[in-house]
Formats: C-alpha cells, structure tokens, sequence
C-alpha cells in the first residue's frame, strides 16, 4: 500500500503473536499504530476470555518487542503502541486494568489504552452476562490520561475498597472531594505537578498559570477565566487565590 500504491493515509496493523523482530521492525516502519490486544489485564481474566492464548508468552512479549524496536532506532519516525481491554466480563476491577496500563505507559511505552465496555452477544459464552455501564468506560479514560499525561501514579487514583472507582464523580474530582476540600491549593504557590491535580485546570491551563504568575498576582475567578480556564467556578473549592477562598465559594454553599 505504501509502495505500491503510493498509500499516505492512516494505517493501523493488528499483531498477531509470533511475529519476529525483523517483521514487527518493518511494519512500525510502515504503519502510523500497531496494536496488540491484552483483552484483560491478567492471565487469570485472559483464561476466561480466551483460554488459548498465553498472556505473557504470546501477548506482552509482542509489546515489549515493539519498545526495544523503538529503543534500538531511536532516531526513525516508528509506528506507536496500543492495546485494548475487555472491560467488565470476568470480574476484571478498574484497579487492575489501570495498574496494567500504567505499567505499559513507563515500561512499553505504549502510546494509548483503549477500554472496550463489555456488551453480551447472543450465542456466546457470555450472553447472559449483563452488559459494562458506558460511563465505567469512560472513567477508566478518566483516569488513564491522568496516568498518562498528568503525572499521576496509581495509587493516587480513588479506588473503593473493591478496587473499582465511583462512577458519579470523574477521578481527578473524587480524588478531589478526598484531599482538597479541607487542604485547597494556593494558585500563586503551587507547583505545576500541584495544579495538574485541581479539578478544570489541565497543562494548558497550569501552563498559562505560570506564565500568568511571573506578571502578577491572580486574585480573582476572573483572572483565571482570562486565562482560559473554561470553568473556573469548578475549580473554586479546591483552590485558594492570593491565599483566599475565592468569593464563589459563599454562594456556592449559602
């Protein structure tokens, strides 16, 4: 497609196991993304999904490849990792699945973690399972930029003692409610890594905040508004502003 064809688009190429070095080199030469599917995040929960593959042997082993590819030729545009989970069919809990990715992230330098909702199909194994709520999937994204993009570790993300996360509040808000409610963050002293943990302020945003503090002091919700930040009222009862609540915070709570 590339040569032949002249193909520049989008190409994304699935792995199958046992592929040698030489052929996984070329095809992350060749393709924008190559994906190895875990499907769960242990072989215990890959032996009920599918009972043939080997997780460690067959799967992991592929996406461990693919990063010493990329460590060797660290000077050519390669295709990035990804991988997907099957969630919630065979008990699988957040934790795990997040633990997992994370290691991916550090360890594989795997690009992205795509989560797929359970949903039954008739006929299968797993028909009368009842289908993944759409919104555990979303928080299990939530949570896995923040793994990812923001800094966060694993054992900063709000699990229940279930090991899965709330699903009404998204995880940097239920982390949040837990630690910044009685203990908020003082815009004009935090650290970047501090203001990435703010509900509404993203590294755009901390960023501006910065660049914004060498200037002047920020006193105001309209200040942070200026910047950008899209809904500072969200960010009111985490934070102080100059070392005050911000006057939202009455209202808020009146």
């Amino acid at each position: 497609m590339r040569n032949r064809y002249n193909y520049r688009g989008y190409i994304h190429l699935k792995v199958m196991p046992g592929v040698e070095y030489e052929q996984l080199y070329r095809l992350m030469q060749l393709a924008d993304r190559v994906s190895v599917n875990l499907e769960g995040p242990t072989q215990e929960r890959l032996n009920a999904l599918a009972p043939k593959k080997d997780f460690q042997r067959e799967l992991l082993s592929m996406l461990q490849l693919a990063e010493e590819i990329r460590r060797e030729h660290p000077y050519e545009k390669l295709a990035g990792t990804v991988t997907q989970f099957v969630v919630g069919a065979v008990g699988d809990t957040d934790q795990e699945l997040l633990s997992l990715s994370n290691s991916l992230y550090r360890q594989y330098g795997l690009t992205r973690a795509y989560y797929s909702g359970f949903s039954p199909v008739v006929q299968t194994p797993f028909e009368n399972l009842p289908a993944t709520d759409p919104l555990r999937e979303h928080r299990l994204y939530q949570a896995s930029f923040l793994l990812r993009d923001y800094g966060w570790r694993v054992e900063d993300l709000p699990f229940m003692s279930d090991g899965n996360m709330q699903l009404e509040l998204d995880p940097k808000r239920a982390w949040a409610e837990r630690y910044l409610r009685e203990a908020p963050i003082d815009i004009m002293k935090a650290s970047r890594n501090q203001l990435l943990r703010i509900p509404g302020i993203g590294p755009v945003g901390a960023d501006a905040i910065l660049r914004a503090r060498r200037r002047g002091r920020l006193t105001e919700l309209s200040h942070l508004r200026q910047l950008n930040i899209r809904a500072p009222e969200q960010t009111a009862p985490y934070i102080l502003l100059d070392g005050h609540k911000p006057d939202i915070q009455m209202s808020l709570f009146s």
